[in-house]
């Protein structure tokens, strides 16, 4: 099949300044969950575990939403003082984002099986180069450099492997075929997987999505309950589920498999906090509860941590599909730390540590909500800042780039991550109309 070059919009320069205003304090309880109507250019919401409805509050809706071409005018919308210009478009499905510490940007573009790369001039919106750097990959998502100051290596994280290239800095395409480091479960359910490295180089942590939605299919545990318990992780779960729902470490060659967290239905993006070193996720939670359960997250990992899934959700909240399965469990779930609005699908998520945003911004988190389909109205369909206070998650996030949706059945883009470029400004990327947008101040 004839594939089509992307088209750079080094020439197309438009660029918007935010009007919305900041709302008034912060939205909590029932007025923190909402739609696309209500969304706004920092808007700020609270939401906690004692705001959650109840399983089945509300029907549960399939609502899938229809991708249109973006329409003429159309701008994503930022707040005040802030500029969205369009860095590229015409790219098959660009997901992940990843900055090579040369500035080079890798785009990976899923369902094209493969990894892209843009150069582009400093402090302006122009792309001077843009390669293949790689192809012929299984549905790739995540991607990181390794080691993480001086990389020698480009990891790319396939549906059921994670694969690496040799790597110099300013290289353009990959060096030779891929090696294969470690093979994943894959198979039925979450396709992402998403890659990184701790700070010493000593680790390399991946998230491996569920199955299923609510830990369908499992079956028994292999040899009865309390052998499996006495043998795994808190919260490992077994069966179709072994060793997803989770995030799993190894060496950096792949060697010394284990579950570093359990219990997350799909951990779409991982990052590395760069004050602290501490791993964050960015998790979708569960389907089928209402429209406002369950609510995805974004929250800190510490090892040997369990989330809740499939048993519990947010805390010691029993899911009804596993009523009385695991009581053992109930007082041992980890809270996450953000609770986002239920069926935003929270994709990726990176550190503002540039220089091209106000210095309040900087060490704040921001997430790309992919958007809702398990929901009467539309929500999601986003870039949020995750509000950290002397880098601790406040609970607070705000809404900072919208604009995406045109009514209630239709849609332009979907955002799937955020980086930011060497110059400080941050990418958006997103894989409705395969654009990369560029925001600064």
């Amino acid at each position: 099949m004839k594939q089509t070059v992307p088209v750079i919009a080094s020439l197309l320069c438009l660029v918007i300044t935010g009007s919305a205003a900041s709302a008034e304090g912060v939205l909590q309880g029932r007025q923190a969950f909402g739609d696309w109507q209500l969304d706004k250019p920092g808007t700020l919401r609270l939401i906690r575990p004692q705001d959650l409805p109840k399983p089945g509050a509300t029907p549960s809706v399939a609502r899938a939403p229809r991708v249109v071409a973006r329409p003429a005018g159309a701008l994503p919308q930022v707040p005040p003082g802030f500029k969205v210009e369009l860095f590229a478009d015409g790219l098959s499905g660009p997901r992940v984002i990843r900055v090579a510490p040369s500035g080079d940007i890798f785009v990976v573009e899923t369902y094209a099986g493969r990894v892209r790369v843009l150069r582009g001039g400093d402090g302006t919106s122009k792309v001077v180069t843009n390669e293949i750097y790689a192809s012929g990959l299984h549905r790739p998502f995540g991607i990181a450099f390794f080691p993480v100051d001086n990389p020698q290596w480009v990891y790319v994280a396939n549906t059921d492997s994670v694969v690496r290239f040799p790597y110099r800095s300013g290289d353009l395409r990959a060096a030779s075929k891929a090696e294969t480091v470690v093979t994943l479960p894959h198979g039925s359910g979450h396709s992402t997987r998403d890659i990184v490295f701790t700070q010493d180089n000593k680790r390399m942590l991946v998230s491996v999505g569920s199955a299923g939605n609510d830990g369908e299919g499992m079956g028994k545990p292999p040899g009865g309950l309390d052998a499996w318990t006495r043998a795994q992780p808190i919260g490992a779960a077994w069966g179709a589920e072994t060793d997803r729902a989770a995030v799993l470490a190894f060496d950096p060659d792949g060697k010394n498999r284990k579950l570093y967290a359990t219990g997350l239905r799909n951990c779409v993006g991982l990052a590395i906090q760069p004050q602290t070193g501490t791993p964050w996720c960015s998790t979708n939670e569960r389907d089928g509860f209402g429209d406002d359960l369950v609510p995805d997250y974004v929250t800190r990992l510490h090892e040997g941590e369990f989330y809740g899934w499939p048993w519990f959700y947010i805390g010691g909240n029993e899911s009804p599909r596993h009523a009385g399965t695991r009581p053992d469990l109930k007082d041992n779930v980890t809270v996450p730390d953000v609770l986002l609005q239920a069926h935003s699908a929270s994709f990726g998520l990176t550190f503002y540590q540039g220089n091209k945003f106000p210095s309040e911004y900087r060490g704040d988190a921001f997430a790309a909500l992919h958007g809702s389909w398990n929901r009467s109205k539309r929500t999601g369909y986003k870039v949020i800042r995750i509000r950290l206070k002397d880098g601790m998650p406040t609970g607070e996030y705000q809404d900072f780039v919208t604009g995406f949706v045109v009514n209630d059945a239709d849609v332009w883009a979907r955002p799937t991550d955020v980086a930011v470029a060497r110059d400080g400004a941050l990418l958006v990327s997103e894989d409705g109309n395969g654009t990369i947008w560029r925001v600064t101040h």
